[in-house]
């Protein structure tokens, strides 16, 4: 069985995919001129602005969920993995993707939000909807909803639930059987309730342990206040194959990099635009903007947070891609999060095994509700028109019954299968949003013009020559902006 699924992943994770990633990013990086640098400023503005609504979440509540998704377990055992098999220099690489999948995001978030439509009494959108809308090719819509559907609902939560379960045990001596069952247990109390309370509890829940995750970090990096430049330097050297002690991993750091970075930020998996699709505002721009500022928080951020507490205090192994390590520095310990309690408790001794726990239990908790609201909207997408309410039961059962055994099965697997979800989404979406590039470049233009003018933009498809779009079609640019004062 681990066989076959390894080939899986490794037929999916080929160079092939790694090279589209970046050649994604970088060409919307380009055609849009570097907007991940130039609106920065418009990014956290406009992501404490709007308001929620009956039928859709606040900018900042869509930015949360979002995030609830991208930062989780890769954001601690991601990157303590992407260093343990790349070295330093995969960390370089991951900042690497980070940037350019910044347009990425802008690109895949502003298509969620332009064919948008109401479904259950709320805003549904992402991938499915704008390949089938504006694409116009039904069954690669009906593939991705599939795809995603299987990722999101069976694949994913495992790696989430198997991080929180493995840290329990080794921080509180807590059986694996019963973090499962508890961390359902709680995911069922959350995931009946819907969108709107997925989206309330994130709100809460997402700045507090992020703030909380990168204050120890900031702490760890104080005290090493005078390896900055060498630690700097190390990942930047690693990086090119320029370090002698990391010799040979070159094309393992590019590789680990950004299969953790896509993993971790999520950018052109397609994911994120089902939040940014429930978002209510006046311009796709608006959102799309928002979501590319959400890749910087998780990696730049959260995942730098981690190498660098795992850096300083040199708590990490290298793996030879021979066979056996290249560095070891922590003996008999696994490639994941066992790197980031160590290099805590180098200066924390005994609060290593506790607080990387406690982080990971609300990191990975929170992704597993994103993952919920994924599949939900696209089962919607594939349900629109019918009576759903028994395909959504078996729906939350299915990933309480994932998120449970995902704790109890081995890691290595659980990561495996995860991989394979991400690269399944990863291909599906990214093809798609090059092809339908165009009404998201007209997007960010016509952005800017109505910015350039002194006005608070809305969003007139007509007037771009955008058909299909979803629920902006037919409205005016009194009703958009009667609506956002509301």
């Amino acid at each position: 069985m681990e066989q076959i699924v390894n080939s899986i992943n490794d037929l999916i994770w080929s160079k092939a995919l790694i090279g589209l990633c970046l050649a994604t990013g970088i060409y919307f990086s380009f055609v849009t001129r570097f907007l991940q640098v130039r609106f920065i400023k418009d990014m956290v503005k406009l992501l404490f602005g709007g308001k929620s609504s009956q039928v859709g979440v606040s900018s900042f509540q869509a930015f949360a969920i979002a995030i609830s998704g991208r930062v989780g377990t890769g954001n601690i055992a991601g990157v303590a993995t992407a260093i343990g098999m790349g070295g330093p220099g995969a960390v370089f690489w991951m900042w690497a993707i980070a940037f350019l999948g910044a347009a990425s995001a802008y690109v895949e978030a502003t298509l969620g939000q332009i064919y948008k439509t109401v479904q259950d009494g709320q805003y549904r959108g992402g991938p499915a909807y704008y390949i089938e809308k504006g694409l116009g090719v039904k069954w690669y819509a009906n593939l991705f909803a599939f795809a995603t559907i299987l990722s999101t609902a069976l694949f994913l939560p495992g790696v989430q639930s198997n991080s929180i379960a493995t840290s329990a045990s080794t921080a509180f001596a807590i059986p694996v059987e019963l973090s499962g069952a508890l961390v359902s247990a709680l995911l069922a109390l959350i995931i009946f309730g819907g969108v709107k309370r997925i989206g309330k509890v994130a709100e809460f829940v997402v700045p507090f342990m992020a703030g909380a995750y990168i204050l120890m970090a900031l702490i760890v990096i104080g005290l090493n206040i005078d390896q900055i430049p060498s630690v700097f330097a190390l990942i930047f050297r690693s990086a090119f194959d320029l370090e002698p002690a990391f010799g040979g991993v070159f094309g393992m750091a590019v590789l680990w990099g950004i299969k953790r970075g896509v993993y971790s930020n999520e950018a052109g998996q397609g994911t994120a635009p089902h939040a940014a699709a429930a978002a209510e505002t006046t311009h796709p721009a608006k959102q799309g903007l928002v979501q590319a500022f959400s890749v910087y928080v998780d990696t730049l951020f959260v995942c730098t947070a981690t190498a660098l507490m795992i850096l300083f205090t040199g708590q990490y192994n290298v793996a030879n891609p021979s066979g056996g390590l290249l560095v070891e520095n922590i003996p008999g310990a696994a490639m994941g999060a066992e790197f980031t309690q160590s290099a805590i408790n180098v200066h924390f001794q005994g609060l290593g095994g506790g607080f990387v726990a406690v982080a990971l239990l609300f990191f990975a908790f929170t992704t597993i509700m994103a993952y919920y609201y994924i599949a939900e909207t696209n089962l919607s997408y594939l349900l629109s028109g019918r009576n759903k309410t028994i395909y959504v039961w078996g729906l939350r059962l299915l990933i309480l019954g994932a998120t449970f055994y995902g704790s109890v099965k081995t890691a290595e697997l659980a990561w495996t299968l995860g991989d394979i979800g991400v690269g399944l989404m990863a291909w599906l979406n990214i093809i798609a949003i090059l092809l339908l590039r165009k009404p998201a470049l007209l997007a960010l233009k016509d952005y800017q013009r109505q910015k350039r003018i002194g006005k608070d933009p809305v969003f007139i498809p007509s007037q771009l020559g955008i058909s299909n779009a979803g629920q902006w079609a037919g409205q005016t640019e009194v009703e958009l902006t009667t609506g956002s004062q509301q």
